[in-house]
């Protein structure tokens, strides 16, 4: 079984390619995290929003990872970050091209 992790908070900037540059360092420790599969990152300027969604090979790992993560964007300043873990219906996705 997969498990995805949605997370999502405000966020000012910056965006784009200034995003890139301050998140890599960042990047390549998550890179690092026990269980995770794989990470796309999120930004939306308009909305002054970013995030990420994660699959992860256990729900431990990413309920792990959920508690450090959040520790880790309120030690930066950021609130009101949400978050939600799901089950992936493995069967399903792999109709719509997402294999694991």
């Amino acid at each position: 079984m997969k498990y995805l992790l949605q997370v999502d908070f405000p966020y000012e900037g910056p965006f784009k390619e200034e995003f890139t540059k301050s998140m890599t360092g960042l990047a390549q420790d998550i890179a690092t995290e026990e269980g995770l599969i794989w990470k796309i990152w999120t930004e939306n300027e308009t909305e002054k929003e970013a995030g990420g969604v994660y699959v992860f090979d256990n729900l431990k790992d990413a309920n792990r990872y959920l508690d450090k993560h959040t520790k880790r964007l309120e030690s930066f300043g950021f609130s009101n970050i949400r978050a939600k873990v799901f089950e992936i219906n493995e069967p399903l996705s792999s109709i719509n091209n997402i294999t694991f």
